[in-house]
């Protein structure tokens, strides 16, 4: 589940950590426990700004790693 920018970091959905800058930290939340509701698993809800995702979901190549993560794969244990 991509979230892109419902949610920019990790720690905006794992920890109930609002970004920021919000007009309306209630929906905010609620978009959260959508995706949540919408993915598999927690693991697969995926930010749109976080660099861990880099570290949670492997490079399709070892040249690649830290630029580029295959997000059809499982991710790591966060």
């Amino acid at each position: 589940m991509l979230a892109s920018d419902a949610s920019h970091f990790y720690a905006n959905m794992e920890q109930e950590r609002p970004f920021p800058i919000v007009y309306n930290v209630a929906d905010m939340l609620a978009g959260h426990k959508r995706a949540y509701a919408l993915a598999s698993s927690r693991q697969h809800v995926i930010p749109g700004h976080d660099p861990l995702v880099l570290q949670r979901y492997p490079a399709p190549v070892p040249e690649l790693k830290g630029f580029i993560a295959r997000l059809d794969v499982e991710p790591s244990a966060a």
